[in-house]
């Protein structure tokens, strides 16, 4: 919680107040003359910050950061702090003072009006301006000559006007001037003393000798806007034909974006468009050797044609390419490119650099392995390599060729089985360049694994959403992921399916299964997406019982889709996200509450936007074969309501209902309707500060 105190900037930690001065038989151990004695002020605790500052804490533009802080010294005398932050290309500090809490806790808050890294610190010093002020007061108020306590307070101002300048130079003069004049009607001098301008511009100029700074300073890392709240559809390209016997080209995903945009999705996210290696391709289904027709896996990158730097063939040119991207922003669409670094054997980069790459004991390149799943058509880079410097160097040109191309969003294949190191660097010196990057890190493994990346730089992250499908499952992770320490740094983006998971729900759950996950996915969290069109026709075929694999899997083969479908979900879809635009309360995470239902298969939650927001009450029933219903109970005095009756809006369905206190009856039918996103005409009285985090 903040880790060590603070002394003076510039100091040793250790130097001051740290440790027990060792014990000496010989010489006199040098004096204290090189210590910050005149530093009385301790700063402890400061939150936020993540692993004792060793990485930056994330927010978007046009957030706000609310610091805290211990800060206390020793006595009775009174302390002073003030929040300093500046963007980190600045060489001037910019200040707020800091507002007691209680229990010597200090807060301040500063904005974010732009992208890049930003810095935060504190001062403190003991303010005896202040202490001097509150003695004052005692001993007015117990009718005790004020003579020599006029002194002293005389000479703190003409000590604050002598570190003065200007304005506030003079104004302190004037303040010293009249308070002389003044000495013979204590009274007067009393009242004016007790002035709040004074006591704000002497505290302007403390004495520099007294101050202490917490160093060094804190970071924080701005992002636009949609690394938190964003809506992302992936699709094949490939599959994106007109024609069903034809490959799909990205002159038909171009054609395809208006069907994506009236679904209201921002972001479209294309797995690789790179040449795809012949050598070991898989065929249908993941069978091992291909047909001559199979078009192999995506992510098998590389052959004759080019490998991370060209564009599939069949897919078109590079000029189709950034005439996708320019068309999609018309659209109100980002296109978001795949970055999977793993090579085909017949990759240019396996002939032009072996030493790139593991070798076996035989001379062969090392393929990839998932015991007892054997991957003969990739082969995964050597991050041990002696080589690994002119290997990173190559890896972080790939994104800065589609950087090129006007590429801001990359979807990270399996960063986790590359070198931390790496990304640390990557990201650092992208972003430093390119500060409206966004990194999201495909990550599905160990939770120490997957917030180590986040760390290191990942703009957002995969989660566990998909194996998540019970109430108390899903309170315990929204929780975690929306109120613990990691929400400084983690951003999570959820999905209900991927073109690698389908998930049983899913396989057994119908149409309702496929209604409950994507409302879970589109309001639990402030950003998500889905894999489509499997998930608006709601594919659900696994290829064998107890896999999570897709049958007839697009990433292995095309795959014709009737979007006209009538049942599919595409308008459901719509809605919502039209919903999730119109509402801040759904476009952050930290308001997330959920509340009580006295019913295990109801699901019920909150979201607001602060004081002046909407509440929107969440309800979904989880029983996707049957009926549910149940009591769901809400902190009315939290919201700004009564026990007299409130108008909740139904927005899905245009319904309105009249509650009555705080528990109320909620029924909820997987084959009519099984989720309800209502409106509560209310107000939040507490302050959250649901704007402080991503």
């Amino acid at each position: 919680m903040g880790g060590e105190p603070w002394v003076g900037e510039g100091h040793a930690r250790s130097a001051f107040g740290m440790s027990a001065a060792p014990e000496t038989t010989g010489p006199q151990s040098e004096g204290p003359q090189h210590l910050p004695g005149r530093v009385r002020a301790v700063i402890e605790g400061i939150q936020p910050q993540v692993d004792a500052g060793r990485f930056a804490i994330k927010r978007t533009v046009g957030d706000r950061v609310t610091v805290e802080a211990d800060v206390f010294t020793d006595g009775h005398d009174k302390v002073a702090a003030d929040l300093l932050y500046r963007c980190a290309e600045d060489d001037e500090w910019q200040r707020e003072p800091m507002q007691t809490l209680d229990n010597d806790r200090w807060r301040a808050r500063f904005s974010l009006p732009r992208l890049g890294v930003h810095e935060y610190t504190i001062e403190a010093w003991v303010d005896p301006f202040e202490t001097w002020r509150q003695d004052l007061v005692k001993r007015f108020e117990a009718g005790q000559d004020l003579s020599v306590p006029f002194l002293v307070g005389l000479a703190l101002i003409d000590a604050a006007a002598g570190r003065a300048a200007g304005a506030d130079a003079q104004a302190l003069q004037d303040y010293a001037r009249e308070l002389q004049q003044t000495r013979d009607d204590p009274v007067s001098a009393y009242h004016r003393a007790r002035e709040d301008e004074l006591a704000v511009l002497v505290r302007r100029y403390p004495d520099p000798e007294t101050v202490g700074r917490a160093h060094p300073p804190l970071s924080c890392r701005v992002d636009p806007t949609r690394a938190r709240f964003s809506s992302w559809y992936e699709l094949f390209p490939r599959s994106a034909s007109h024609d069903p016997g034809r490959h799909g080209t990205l002159r038909d995903v171009i054609d395809r974006l208006p069907y994506i945009a009236s679904m209201q999705f921002d972001v479209l996210y294309l797995p690789p468009i790179h040449p795809i290696g012949r050598s070991f391709r898989k065929g249908r289904n993941n069978q091992v050797g291909a047909q001559p027709d199979d078009v192999g896996s995506p992510w098998a990158i590389g052959a004759e044609e080019g490998g991370h730097k060209a564009i599939h063939p069949e897919l078109g040119t590079l000029e189709d390419f950034r005439e996708l991207v320019r068309r999609a922003a018309e659209h109100g669409l980002d296109v978001a490119l795949d970055v999977a670094f793993q090579v085909s054997p017949d990759h240019p980069y396996v002939q032009a650099h072996p030493e790139w790459f593991l070798k076996r004991p035989d001379g062969s390149i090392q393929y990839a392995e998932n015991p007892p799943k054997k991957y003969q058509d990739i082969y995964p880079f050597d991050f041990e390599s002696p080589a690994w410097p002119a290997l990173w160097v190559e890896l972080k040109s790939v994104f800065t060729f589609w950087i090129e191309q006007g590429v801001t969003i990359f979807r990270v294949d399996n960063p986790h089985t590359k070198a931390f190191g790496f990304w640390e660097w990557c990201i650092r010196e992208l972003k430093a360049e390119h500060p409206e990057l966004i990194f999201l890190a495909e990550a599905f493994t160990r939770p120490k694994v997957m917030h180590r990346l986040a760390k290191l730089g990942f703009t957002q992250s995969y989660t566990y959403f998909t194996w998540r499908n019970t109430r108390q499952e899903l309170i315990e992770y929204f929780t975690e992921l929306s109120q613990e320490a990691g929400r400084e740094y983690f951003r999570p983006n959820v999905w209900p399916n991927t073109p690698d998971i389908l998930h049983e729900y899913l396989q057994f759950g119908g149409r309702p299964a496929f209604v409950v996950r994507f409302v879970l996915a589109a309001t639990l969290a402030a950003s998500y997406g889905i894999y489509g069109p499997a998930f608006e026709l709601y594919e659900g075929r696994a290829a064998k019982p107890g896999s999570e694999e897709y049958l007839d899997s697009e990433k292995y083969q095309r795959r014709r889709w009737n979007l006209d479908d009538p049942a599919s979900l595409r308008d459901l879809i719509a809605r919502v996200n039209r919903l999730r635009r119109e509402h801040p309360a759904l476009q952050h995470n930290a308001s997330l509450a959920f509340h009580p239902t006295q019913n295990e298969e109801l699901i019920a939650y909150t979201k607001h936007a602060g004081r002046q927001g909407d509440i929107l009450l969440m309800v979904v029933n989880l029983d996707v074969h049957h009926a549910q219903s149940g009591w769901v109970t809400l902190p009315l005095e939290a919201f700004g309501l009564s026990e007299a009756p409130y108008q909740v809006e139904d927005l899905l369905s245009g319904a309105h209902y009249l509650w009555h206190g705080p528990t109320n009856y909620v029924r909820l039918d997987p084959q009519g309707q099984a989720v309800h996103i209502l409106r509560l005409r209310g107000r939040v009285h507490r302050e959250q500060d649901f704007d402080t985090y991503s």
